[in-house]
């Protein structure tokens, strides 16, 4: 795999990390990117911390910024609106990430032409990813497969490469851990080119804490993918409930049928009546399906028209294929 050379132009790459109370670690994060990615720019966006994360970066060499709407989501999407680079690294500031796996990673979204790169997470200690957040990881990312298709065996890793075009053209919407799931719903449902790589991760130094909450912030994130299903697929959405609609109203209806193919009567009316209701029901969400299906091909069509101008523009300044020169491979 070819990678990045050291002479590479400054502000090609721009290392985001978003942080919210840090300072234990958040200076051996940029120290190690700046190793890994000498001539990147990396950008630390705090959150509201209450302890000296902002002054620990700065000292590391970081170029710090605030974001004072509290959130993962909200510091990722002001992160995209903010900077200008050819490739954006993000990362997580709690240490547990591999520095190291950086340069090839932005060299496989270079090479072959990726909107996106996950680095998918391969632990040796139970300290590093608990066993709930592990099962936890794995329902939600089944969750999405079935739901959109092909998709990430780690779905919630924090980190991840991107194209210019990818970040100059996602709509973030997400405001908490949940922004990794709708990267990845975003990348699918547009078909963009994506792909994903084994990075080693690691437990927390002693004295740093995790910020992500397994109950709430698991219930946030399977929120958001139901409405993702809802926005993104919403004839599959709308045909279900009105399958489980027609359903009910079947079972309801069944023996009054009978019974009036037996007698001629209906003996039972308000039942008569809520299978009727139920039937029409059924055929009302199947035609919201229908017509909001159009509505989503024409917002996707319009998504995938940013996602390939984006993409031009990038090419104009001389990416994605000849901006750095290449060492070994």
């Amino acid at each position: 795999m070819s990678l990045p050379s050291s002479s590479a132009a400054p502000g090609e790459i721009a290392v985001l990390i978003p942080c919210y109370n840090e300072e234990k670690t958040i200076a051996a994060v940029v120290r190690s990117f700046r190793e890994a990615l000498p001539h990147a720019l990396i950008y630390v966006y705090d959150n509201n911390s209450v302890d000296r994360t902002c002054d620990e970066a700065r000292k590391a060499g970081a170029i710090v910024h605030r974001e004072t709407t509290q959130g993962k989501g909200w510091v990722v999407r002001r992160m995209f609106a903010d900077i200008e680079a050819d490739y954006y690294v993000l990362v997580d500031g709690d240490d547990t990430y591999d520095a190291s796996a950086a340069p090839g990673m932005v060299a496989s979204v270079r090479d072959e032409n990726l909107a996106m790169l996950v680095g998918r997470r391969i632990h040796e200690s139970v300290e590093a990813y608990r066993p709930g957040h592990v099962l936890g990881n794995k329902l939600f990312t089944g969750s999405v497969a079935g739901l959109f298709g092909r998709s990430f065996t780690d779905i919630l890793s924090g980190y991840r490469v991107f194209s210019r075009a990818f970040v100059k053209s996602f709509p973030v919407f997400s405001g908490g851990f949940e922004i990794e799931t709708e990267l990845t719903v975003h990348a699918l449902t547009l078909g963009l080119p994506i792909s994903e790589v084994a990075t080693s991760y690691k437990e927390r130094p002693a004295g740093s804490t995790s910020k992500l909450n397994t109950y709430r912030d698991g219930v946030r994130i399977l929120w958001m993918i139901f409405n993702l299903f809802k926005n993104e697929k919403p004839l599959n959405f709308f045909s279900i409930l009105g399958a489980l609609c027609l359903l009910l109203a079947a079972l309801l209806a069944y023996p009054i049928v009978i019974t009036f193919v037996e007698t001629g009567l209906v003996p039972r009316f308000p039942t008569a009546i809520l299978a009727t209701g139920l039937a029409l029901y059924a055929l009302i969400m199947f035609a919201c399906g229908l017509i909001l299906d159009t509505v989503t091909k024409g917002r996707r069509e319009m998504k995938l028209l940013c996602y390939l101008n984006a993409s031009r523009y990038a090419q104009r300044r001389g990416q994605p294929f000849a901006a750095t020169e290449a060492v070994g491979e």
